[in-house]
């Protein structure tokens, strides 16, 4: 276990963090940058609000996890004074996209910029002990509570006349930013919150006769034959995965971590290409054709969270199976992801491995997905190898 946690320590602090504490935090306006090209030169200077709360996130568990660095704290502060600024419409809706110095841009129906921000402010209080941090938390997670509760409260995407629908990703994204929340504050809020996203997760989107987990079902949790009713998304579904199995060693319930172990399972060997290796971007229940164009790519995010799964599964059953597929996975990663002689990686291959582009930061990538995933494989190995870790009882 040492090799590996050796390796996966070296490459997040050596090839992710360095990269994007050196270019991230914005030395004029404050806040974090992310279009970055090949080499960390800045292409494109708009600042992503979901990219902003992310790396507030970041920047803290870092300080608070992997050694009490400035320039980690110096980072998170800036993140959180920069979203504290300029990133809230009058009327408290976060912005999607705002420019450089901060002038709003764009404003979506959608509260996935709440939802980042409360998970950076949660970790950021942490870093830091202020009240008032704390306070902004608790206060952004009830706003974040009452769009989640609220039909109507935006314009549906989809007329709710003609059809009825519910989506899984708002719902796996709630669960986790309650598991965080209760980091901080010990508001029933969040158990009860989680109860209520375990059961629809496990009763509404799963579906346990078809193997999977769909991200749209019915309002009443029937499945829709349509090619969105139809749809998986491999790395939704992982991550939802492993989110329960925290829930699980957080109650000593193997009953849930077992289940959760099922999706993951399930969820990787639809994601799996059997031809090109790697895993799908997005598949069809039933085989047939995925209608999103990028089904077929190689997202690094998405093997991120099935290393995560895998990992969990070794440790918690000892069974060598998961280790083996976590080998296969990170070895794909290694290969094809990997930019040798730059810094950080890709984060889109077409379907045979090849980079479709080769720039390193963007609205959609960011140091999230692959930064998260690394500081939890480090930790996970770190405790495999010391045995520091309770099994159920």
């Amino acid at each position: 276990m040492k090799k590996y946690y050796n390796e996966i320590y070296d490459i997040l602090m050596n090839e992710f963090v360095s990269f994007w504490e050196t270019h991230s935090t914005d030395p004029l306006y404050g806040g974090y940058l992310c279009g970055f090209d090949r080499d960390g030169n800045l292409f494109y200077d708009d600042k992503s609000v979901w990219q902003q709360g992310r790396s507030l996130w970041m920047f803290s568990k870092l300080y608070n996890e992997f050694g009490k660095k400035k320039i980690w704290l110096d980072a998170a502060k800036s993140g959180y004074d920069f979203i504290n600024k300029y990133c809230f419409a009058e009327d408290g809706h976060m912005y999607f996209r705002v420019t450089r110095d901060g002038r709003p841009l764009v404003l979506r129906r959608y509260f996935f910029s709440e939802a980042f921000a409360v998970m950076g402010y949660a970790e950021y209080y942490k870093a830091t002990g202020d009240a008032e941090v704390k306070k902004r938390a608790a206060e952004l997670f009830a706003r974040f509570k009452y769009y989640y509760d609220t039909p109507g409260v935006f314009p549906p995407k989809v007329n709710p006349q003609t059809r009825r629908r519910q989506g899984h990703s708002i719902v796996m994204i709630m669960m986790n930013v309650c598991q965080t929340m209760r980091e901080i504050d010990d508001n029933k809020i969040y158990d009860r919150t989680i109860d209520e996203s375990l059961d629809k997760i496990l009763n509404v989107f799963v579906k346990p006769e078809k193997k999977a987990l769909l991200e749209t079902v019915d309002a009443d949790g029937s499945f829709i034959d349509t090619p969105e009713g139809r749809f998986i998304n491999p790395g939704h579904s992982m991550e939802t995965a492993w989110f329960i199995m925290r829930e699980a060693i957080h109650r000593n319930d193997e009953g849930l971590f077992k289940k959760a172990l099922e999706v993951a399972e399930w969820s990787l060997e639809r994601g799996r290409d059997r031809k090109y290796g790697g895993l799908f971007y997005f598949v069809d229940l039933d085989g047939k054709p995925v209608m999103s164009l990028e089904w077929d790519m190689k997202l690094f995010w998405v093997h991120c969270e099935a290393m995560i799964c895998m990992v969990y599964g070794f440790m918690y059953t000892g069974d060598s199976k998961y280790l083996h597929e976590f080998e296969k996975i990170f070895d794909y990663c290694k290969e094809h992801f990997r930019d040798e002689g730059h810094p950080e990686w890709y984060g889109h291959l077409h379907r045979d491995g090849t980079p479709i582009s080769d720039i390193k930061g963007s609205d959609w990538k960011g140091p999230f997905h692959n930064v998260r995933a690394f500081m939890i494989l480090s930790q996970l190995f770190s405790e495999i190898e010391s045995g520091n870790f309770a099994l159920f009882k």
